[in-house]
């Protein structure tokens, strides 16, 4: 990957470069624990697709270890969402109608020897991002299933200020990065949401093992996180969801009947984001399969393709 210094990376021989992957595992492992310790506060910008939008965003944790977090678009439509321990309470515009039953559970913890085995840990460096001193860290894929992330950690607290995903031939996808970031205490009033914050409700969560979709090939280390069934947006019919992660990467299959309706096969990628779907013939009618993720689009294809009804066999 081109963003990596594959000089730097052949250097040193095995000795080297296991060192170097247990001190990546040592900075992943940092940074997991950062996120649920320290409070803060600060500015960033989002960039995808050539698009950009700054934000603000306000992490608290308290003295109970209760995670509160505010996030608000600061430019173009009025975007918020307030999360506590990573369930979102409310949100606003069409936030609130697009989050998914998925996007309202905590994130998984991030799991350096899980992670290990489908990346490669890599130190390149330090950097300064925000006027802070940074170590690089990079998270290269071992296969051409996932992307690869490189994140610029902060010295002084271990949290990730800036992070770029990258696809295999180095293009960049996606950039988070922080413009202004204050460690310390968050003022209680900036976590209230404002006007337009709707809430969102939960739905009871599915039993995994009710109705879920098998598919003949996943891409290594991924597993079903969670499966649920969800209430379309376009139409009243149940749309079954189902998500998939290797512990750091993510994506989510949807099944939607058709009923007769006319469906054409879609492939589209907007920044990092892919969406491919494909009509699928059942012995209860025809059903669309939508694969949405950060993950390549070959990927998103070959599982999209390898979906099965309940019940299937298999060839």
């Amino acid at each position: 990957m081109r963003f990596l210094s594959l000089g730097g990376l052949l250097v040193g021989g095995l000795f080297s470069l296991s060192a170097v992957a247990s001190d990546g595992a040592a900075f992943l492992q940092r940074l997991a624990q950062a996120e649920r310790t320290q409070s803060f506060s600060g500015t960033f910008v989002y960039e995808r697709n050539g698009s950009f939008s700054s934000h603000s965003v306000w992490h608290q944790v308290a003295s109970d270890g209760v995670v509160r977090e505010r996030l608000l678009q600061l430019d173009g439509a009025a975007k918020e969402v307030v999360r506590v321990d990573g369930q979102v309470q409310c949100a606003s515009g069409m936030l609130a109608d697009q989050l998914t039953e998925t996007q309202l559970r905590p994130g998984r913890e991030l799991e350096p020897a899980k992670l290990s085995q489908w990346y490669d840990l890599r130190i390149l460096g330090e950097s300064r991002v925000a006027g802070r001193a940074t170590t690089v860290l990079a998270l290269v894929p071992r296969d051409q299933y996932r992307h690869g992330i490189e994140l610029h950690l902060d010295q002084q607290t271990g949290l990730a200020v800036k992070s770029l995903l990258v696809n295999d031939k180095g293009q960049l996808l996606e950039r988070f990065q922080f413009t202004h970031f204050q460690v310390g205490d968050v003022v209680t009033d900036a976590l209230l949401p404002g006007a337009g914050c709707r809430p969102v409700r939960t739905a009871p969560a599915a039993s995994q093992s009710a109705q879920v979709w098998s598919s003949q090939w996943l891409p290594p280390g991924f597993t079903l996180s969670s499966a649920s069934p969800r209430r379309s947006p376009a139409s009243d019919e149940s749309v079954a969801c189902q998500v998939y992660d290797d512990g750091l990467a993510r994506f989510s299959v949807f099944i939607e009947p058709l009923n007769d309706a006319t469906a054409e096969d879609v492939r589209s990628q907007l920044g990092p984001t892919v969406a491919v779907s494909r009509r699928l013939k059942t012995n209860n009618g025809d059903v669309m399969v939508t694969v949405i993720g950060e993950i390549p689009l070959g990927t998103a294809e070959r599982i999209a393709l390898s979906i099965r009804s309940p019940g299937e066999a298999m060839p």
